[in-house]
């Protein structure tokens, strides 16, 4: 009876004594495998690069603005602007649906002036839990707090471009900025959290909520003292954002006195539903992409197959005189499995390894420069799926054949041409 070690060896002879052939098929198979890869790894670098925008926003963040009543059909009211308030902050913040929520003042008419420049950048009056609800990285000194709100203090926290601009190239920490000439103490700073060239979130300053309203509070007719210009909100459960929405809805209704399943009453937007949108896209992008990875592994898979046919109706009066030697159907089986096997997953690694390769030095110096959508990224269940559907097509091109070769007698089997 042959031993393992026997029948590899002969495996290897015979691959051996048709390099040419058996080069092209590991090509094609090592191509098929890669390019199946490549194309589900990029529809993957596309939604990873689309999640970490997202993140970069905030985690499970829904934004609500100040918008307009809409006119109604058959009825005699005109459109009606209503404001966002504190009020509508305390409200929602009872809601069991929410788990937090943060209010925004917003101004971008204001002057900054500093010891070494000046510039007119957006002015954020926010709460402290402001860099809990939205992805606010403090680089130096510190963010907000309590007792800033409380006594409505004159600091500031500069954003990584404001920082730069008024105070380039010195420190700014307890330095003193004025502010449409208010005097205010720079007690932290925040990374930079820019998207790509949008720098917009760069450019902001935050001061406590309850000194934005005091000094830059909104003017004009019929504006409430206390009003905001978002709300801004996370669901208790990130999958209940639909009853999230609708409980906010109703309590701005109730509040400024319109229906709430007026839909063109409100001005959202709702981040989770974006994320639920983009992975729907890249899904359907994966499943176009890895369908034609699928097509371009599809002709590996039949070059395996065409190779082992034209193997084993090459060799069935070798078959036929290792059978007259001797030699059971069993070990001749053996012989053309394991030689199918070898070719698909030698091929196979071969194809992950260079692919994987590839997109590792992508990851490396690619990631960042385009933003929005990272470099191919290696996903193993698309490569344990192309090995996979490999191996089987290789194994059943081999024993099939052969298994018919087996069955015949060896006298049979040596006329054979």
């Amino acid at each position: 009876m042959q031993s393992f070690s026997d029948i590899l060896g002969e495996v290897f002879r015979a691959m051996m004594a048709n390099k040419l052939r058996t080069f092209l098929t590991m090509f094609g198979i090592a191509w098929g495998v890669g390019s199946l890869l490549v194309l589900v790894g990029l529809g993957e670098g596309f939604r990873s690069g689309q999640r970490r925008n997202l993140a970069s926003v905030g985690n499970d963040v829904i934004m609500s603005f100040s918008s307009t009543v809409p006119a109604l059909p058959m009825q005699h009211t005109a459109q009606r602007a209503y404001k966002l308030t504190l009020r509508d902050e305390a409200d929602i913040r009872k809601l069991p649906q929410i788990r937090a929520v943060t209010a925004t003042l917003n101004r971008s008419d204001l002057y900054e002036v500093s010891a070494w420049s000046n510039t007119s950048m957006l002015v954020f009056g926010v709460e402290p839990n402001f860099s809990t609800v939205r992805f606010v990285p403090v680089a130096q000194g510190r963010f907000l707090n309590n007792d800033d709100l409380a006594s409505n203090q004159r600091v500031v926290v500069l954003g990584f471009k404001a920082a730069k601009v008024l105070f380039p190239g010195h420190p700014f920490l307890n330095e003193t900025l004025t502010i449409n000439g208010t005097s205010f103490t720079v007690v932290g700073s925040v990374a930079t959290i820019a998207r790509g060239g949008q720098d917009f979130d760069d450019q902001k300053l935050y001061i406590p909520l309850t000194t934005a309203q005091e000094l830059y509070a909104m003017k004009g007719e019929n504006i409430p003292r206390d009003a905001v210009n978002t709300i801004q909100y996370q669901p208790t459960i990130r999958s209940e954002n639909a009853e999230a929405l609708k409980a906010v809805h109703e309590v701005l209704g109730r509040n400024h006195g319109f229906d709430p399943s007026l839909k063109d009453a409100f001005d959202e937007w709702d981040s989770i539903h974006t994320s639920q949108l983009v992975d729907k896209i890249f899904d359907a992008m994966d499943i176009f992409l890895g369908g034609v990875g699928i097509v371009t592994l599809g002709l590996g898979a039949v070059g395996i197959i065409n190779i082992m046919l034209v193997s084993v109706t090459e060799r069935t009066r070798e078959i036929g005189l290792r059978k007259a030697l001797g030699a059971t159907s069993r070990s001749i089986l053996a012989q053309f499995f394991w030689e199918g096997l070898l070719l698909t997953t030698i091929s196979g690694a071969i194809g992950i390894g260079i692919s994987g390769a590839a997109m590792a030095v992508g990851q490396a110096f690619l990631s960042g420069l385009m933003p929005g959508f990272d470099p191919p990224q290696l996903v193993w269940w698309s490569a344990a799926l192309a090995l996979g559907s490999l191996a089987i097509c290789g194994v059943v091109a081999g024993v099939y054949p052969a298994s018919m070769a087996a069955a015949l007698e060896p006298v049979e089997a040596l006329r054979r041409e």
